[in-house]
């Protein structure tokens, strides 16, 4: 049994390398005509002044996720887009934006890394059932399935993650940005300096959220549009209000630093509630903690001796 499983999991894994090695050939023709990525690094290295001697001694100065990884995964990554839904692949970039682009990859890339995620998982535990000789076929079949299943959305939560964690940083920062901003144009600053001083001020995602937007108006971009997608890009009410009160005091002519001092108020209100919210949670998430982990060590504590001595006594009892 154990030889027909390695059998089968070894043709799987030659026809995926076969059918994966047509697809890379068949794309390296395809952009090997359009641009050759190692000209361009000698380019590269060339304009920096960079002394190298062969274009194999700068792929190798190449991370190995650079040369090895992502190259991988965006081969997978373009031969699935063919069977992926349009809509499936706005919504991972939209995701993607939202986390602030980790990794620097496209939709199609990271649709690829979760079927190549869940592979990895299922091929990892398929090999420990295997060399567990104990296991049976139905045991190494549910636990390569759960596995396999984990792998595939593993991916998709470590994103939401990401943007969560990115999120909860920018609404921590924004009051104080929103101070710094209020300052700068009450000294005479224009709003794209201010907000130029801002993303000096700090190394954080809305320094970089905000270098963005700069940016963006400094290659001819109008400032509502670079705004209005400078919150798309971020994804909380408190940067849409803000952006929709920055562009309203344009059009009406009101004050621009009495509009700033408002919403830096506004800011701190929200975030002092966000985290009162939080606190008023933690009782909640503390249930299952208590319920799982700390009950059942403290029953076992204060229990243990009396059942050692019941059962003692019920044996010295004939029972």
């Amino acid at each position: 049994m154990n030889i027909t499983i390695i059998a089968i999991v070894a043709g799987v894994v030659l026809v995926g390398a076969v059918v994966l090695i047509i697809a890379g050939l068949r794309a390296s023709r395809t952009t090997q005509e359009e641009q050759d990525p190692l000209m361009a690094r000698l380019a590269e290295a060339t304009q920096r002044g960079d002394v190298v001697s062969s274009l194999e001694q700068i792929e190798m100065q190449q991370p190995f996720n650079q040369r090895v990884l992502i190259p991988f995964l965006r081969r997978i990554g373009e031969l699935s887009t063919r069977f992926t839904p349009q809509k499936v692949l706005e919504d991972t970039n939209r995701k993607l934006e939202l986390a602030g682009n980790p990794g620097r990859v496209d939709a199609a890339t990271f649709l690829a890394s979760r079927f190549v995620v869940a592979l990895v998982f299922g091929g990892l535990l398929l090999m420990v059932g295997v060399l567990a000789k104990t296991w049976s076929v139905g045991r190494i079949t549910l636990v390569v399935g759960i596995f396999t299943i984990l792998g595939f959305f593993f991916p998709q939560l470590w994103l939401q993650s990401r943007i969560d964690a990115r999120q909860k940083e920018i609404r921590k920062a924004m009051p104080d940005a929103l101070d710094l901003l209020t300052i700068c144009v009450e000294a005479g600053l224009g709003f794209e300096a201010a907000m130029s001083k801002v993303s000096e001020k700090w190394q954080n995602e809305l320094s970089i959220a905000l270098l963005r937007a700069i940016r963006e108006i400094q290659l001819g971009k109008p400032r509502r549009d670079a705004l209005r997608d400078m919150a798309d890009r971020i994804g909380i009410p408190e940067m849409t209000s803000f952006v929709a009160a920055v562009i309203q005091s344009e059009i009406l002519g009101v004050s621009l630093s009495k509009v700033l001092r408002i919403q830096s108020d506004q800011m701190r209100v929200k975030r002092r509630q966000h985290a009162e919210e939080e606190a008023h949670q933690a009782p909640i998430k503390m249930i299952i903690p208590l319920a799982l982990l700390i009950f059942p060590s403290i029953f076992i504590i204060l229990l243990g001796p009396a059942g050692i001595q019941i059962s003692r006594t019920l044996g010295a009892g004939g029972f």
